[in-house]
């Protein structure tokens, strides 16, 4: 068993290290590269820290957060680049660790909840903008480099120059780095794990949308589906109907009825089932229309050609959060600002004129590994120790759930060795959790202990807890397990305690 013993971190007095935090930005303009300038270091005392509200909602309270050295850098590897980055690091009680955090969709910004929650356990944490404000893919027009930066460079930057800080701030390097990220996040955690296996000792790559381009054209493949007329619109009010209706398919598949489909794989499920009766429509059936558009949601994406597939469809559970993401009433910016902005370089594209043949094809050559991150050799990063944790809602509403399995298995296949693979990558599907988190099932868990007691101590996750709140209240809890175990219900207790379940293959 491998174990990892962090070095004792000398003991200042607080006030020593708030100077050295004011000093800081001397020896970074010396040691961080050509193109990068410091653009704030500053001691922010316990409690002090605050961010701006949004407008629509009261800004996060940060009142609990301990003193800390906040240090802002913009980073300019070319000359179009433009990459935000900060780190913060606590004054006192450092584990000697650093976390760097992963972004979400297209988002540019630096989200100081995210840096928060790393400082309140003691990391110096990370996160950058990937090199570009909001939430737009807009920004790509015209910028290759800048769509470089968002893709790889400005995540893999941001790793090597944290380093370099909390080496100038606390005399050295982290003796263990991790990498946190969900949605684009966890492809950002993947990128890491295939291009640059040296930057993180363990990485969490939650729902990962890695295989960027298909993933966008299965979410236009729902919008035509649903926007195929006026018809076949599938109004909110009747996604509690089909829910229902593939829970009553589904739910008991595992051998117990709990409101979880533990597994949608497993199961059939056909819309057609509540198809309306009558010609008069109604919220608990759906027309014929609309039976055909929900099928296409279910469906894998397919070459009308080749008739292979190009990108999974999602499972039967998810339905509640279909009209959030990828069939509400105006198809999500999300897929289709890809087309507009990097594929097509025309604003004005029409998602309805996207050819699933050819069209993929030339996105595939577009994109040339800028942002798709499917690589299944990371025999690099295995070698060197590395840990990957990924997760994924078997609700998710956005990015197809079989994506994981199917990359996990792709791993398997390239490395050619499943024991090894195991000793260094598990992933863990989530019953009911919606994209990232929420939904019906279990989804509060700590993967990234789960991840220091693998990278740390060579305990590998067998399961990890996961509870789902209600008002604030516990009121279930359940393992997850590695993939392709499941929890099984022992068959005694309460189906609510997660003792009562062992993870096996079924």
């Amino acid at each position: 068993m491998r174990t990892l013993t962090l070095l004792a971190i000398p003991i200042f007095s607080a006030h020593l290290w708030a100077d050295a935090c004011v000093d800081l930005q001397y020896k970074l303009d010396v040691l961080l590269p050509a193109g990068t300038t410091v653009t704030l270091s500053r001691t922010i005392p316990a409690g002090a820290y605050t961010a701006p509200g949004n407008g629509k909602q009261a800004p996060p309270n940060f009142s609990d957060l301990p003193a800390f050295c906040r240090v802002a850098v913009t980073l300019k590897p070319t000359s179009d680049s433009d990459i935000k980055m900060e780190v913060w690091m606590p004054i006192a009680n450092w584990n000697g660790k650093l976390e760097g955090n992963g972004n979400g969709g297209w988002t540019g910004s630096i989200n100081p909840a995210t840096l928060a929650a790393g400082l309140r356990r003691n990391y110096a944490t990370a996160m950058t903008d990937t090199g570009h404000e909001g939430g737009s893919g807009s920004f790509a027009l015209g910028h290759p480099e800048k769509l470089i930066d968002f893709g790889y460079r400005a995540t893999h930057a941001m790793t090597v120059d944290a380093k370099e800080i909390i080496k100038a701030f606390y005399g050295r390097e982290p003796g263990v780095s991790y990498f946190n990220g969900c949605s684009a996040g966890g492809k950002q955690g993947l990128t890491e794990a295939q291009l640059f296996p040296a930057d993180y000792n363990g990485i969490i790559a939650g729902a990962p949308g890695n295989n960027w381009t298909h993933m966008m054209a299965q979410i236009v493949w729902v919008a035509q589906a649903v926007h195929k007329s006026d018809a076949s619109y599938i109004p909110p009010a009747k996604y509690p109907a089909i829910h229902q209706a593939a829970l009553a398919a589904c739910d008991a598949t595992d051998g117990l009825k709990d409101g979880l489909i533990e597994d949608p794989t497993k199961c059939k499920f056909d819309p057609k089932t509540i198809q309306c009766k009558r010609k008069d429509d109604a919220d608990w059936c759906l027309t014929a229309t609309q039976v055909e558009a929900a099928r296409k949601i279910y469906e894998p994406l397919l070459n009308p050609r080749t008739k292979q597939q190009i990108y999974p469809g999602f499972e039967p559970g998810s339905e509640l959060g279909w009209g959030q993401l990828v069939a509400g009433p105006t198809p999500t910016t999300f897929a289709t600002d890809l087309f507009k902005y990097v594929v097509f370089k025309n604003p004005d594209w029409d998602y309805k004129t996207l050819n699933f043949d050819s069209d993929i094809e030339l996105a595939d050559t577009t994109d040339n590994g800028v942002n798709n991150a499917t690589d299944p050799n990371l025999t690099d990063y295995f070698g060197r120790g590395g840990k990957l944790l990924q997760y994924h809602g078997w609700a998710d509403q956005l990015i197809a759930p079989l994506n994981s399995p199917e990359y996990y298995m792709s791993v398997e296949k390239a490395v050619g060795d499943s024991a090894k693979v195991n000793a260094s990558y598990r992933l863990f599907m989530v019953p009911g959790m919606s994209h990232c988190q929420g939904g019906e099932g279990p989804s509060n868990f700590d993967m990234l202990t789960a991840l220091e007691q693998w990278v740390e101590q060579g305990k590998a996750p067998d399961r990890i807890l996961a509870s789902h709140m209600t008002s604030g209240k516990v009121d279930r809890t359940r393992p997850l397990c590695p993939y392709p175990q499941v929890a099984v219900y022992n068959g005694k207790g309460s189906i609510d305690d997660a003792q009562n379940f062992t993870c096996k293959l079924r």
